[in-house]
């Protein structure tokens, strides 16, 4: 329950996108429905290339919308790639937001073994980026001890006050809200002060819910899957994450949880999250 006097906006007030390299028909289809200036976040995984992601960082600006590179660390093979990634986006973008990962291959496939490792080279601000997202799991980390989470966020904190860089936690998308309210209000005790989007999935097949939820280690249980909406007996079904957002409207305290906003990953299509938003709002 809110026990603040503080005002609180609607943490549905500008949600950020996201979107992989193949997803430029997509968000040229799904651009009317979306906001301009909408923050979208592009991927970097392994099935893309440099000009993959570069020309759907080049098509969200064109659309008017504001591109957030990612860059998977451990993906990278060496500070040669690195920069030329970076350069590669200063040039034919511009923009100066970017989101630094550590990446899913179990070995780094270079010199990179962390986001926070790469951070601190002093590249990312020497080219010209000046607001970094950087991963936030409240339901931990499958492969990762929870102290080796808070001591990278720590880390990345103090990396981003040494070098003066804005910065924003992008968290892991989820289906309890439970976790989400704690961990948030933990990061808050801990005196990190960033903003927080909160990463939770636009409308789309239950059972490709499920599958990324496994994907990502994200725990669904019974009990879980009926508070978010889930019908774990018809897998044939469709959900959005409108119990989701209403409870985390009710259950957040701007004393206690700061500066908290949306972040939509978008599994069941571009034009689809964006048409859901557009009509959850209405």
């Amino acid at each position: 329950m809110r026990t603040s006097s503080q005002p609180h906006r609607s943490i549905m007030a500008e949600p950020s996108l996201e979107m992989t390299g193949k997803d430029v028909d997509a968000l040229r289809q799904a651009a009317p429905l979306i906001a301009p200036g909408t923050l979208v976040n592009v991927t970097f995984l392994g099935n893309e290339d440099l000009e993959m992601r570069v020309t759907a960082a080049e098509t969200a600006k064109a659309l008017g919308f504001i591109p957030v590179p990612h860059i998977s660390a451990r993906r990278l093979r060496s500070q040669v790639e690195l920069e030329e990634f970076l350069s590669a986006i200063r040039e034919r973008v511009g923009t100066e937001y970017m989101f630094a990962v550590g990446g899913d291959p179990t070995e780094p496939m270079g010199p990179y073994d962390s986001a926070l490792k790469m951070i601190e080279t002093g590249l990312l601000k020497e080219y010209g980026f000046r607001n970094i997202s950087i991963a936030g799991y409240p339901e931990s980390h499958p492969d990762i001890t929870e102290k080796q989470l808070w001591d990278a966020l720590e880390g990345k904190v103090r990396a981003f006050q040494e070098q003066r860089l804005e910065g924003t936690i992008l968290t892991q998308f989820g289906f309890d809200t439970d976790p989400i309210l704690a961990w948030t209000k933990e990061v808050r005790r801990r005196r990190i002060n960033l903003p927080v989007r909160i990463g939770v999935p636009g409308p789309a097949g239950i059972k490709r819910l499920l599958n990324y939820g496994r994907r990502f280690g994200v725990s669904t249980s019974t009990g879980i899957a009926k508070k978010y909406g889930l019908s774990l007996t018809n897998l044939l079904g469709t959900a959005g994450p409108e119990k989701m957002i209403a409870d985390l409207q009710t259950g957040l305290d701007p004393a206690l949880h700061g500066e908290v906003r949306l972040h939509f990953y978008t599994f069941g299509g571009m034009e689809a999250t964006a048409e859901w938003i557009n009509q959850y709002k209405e």
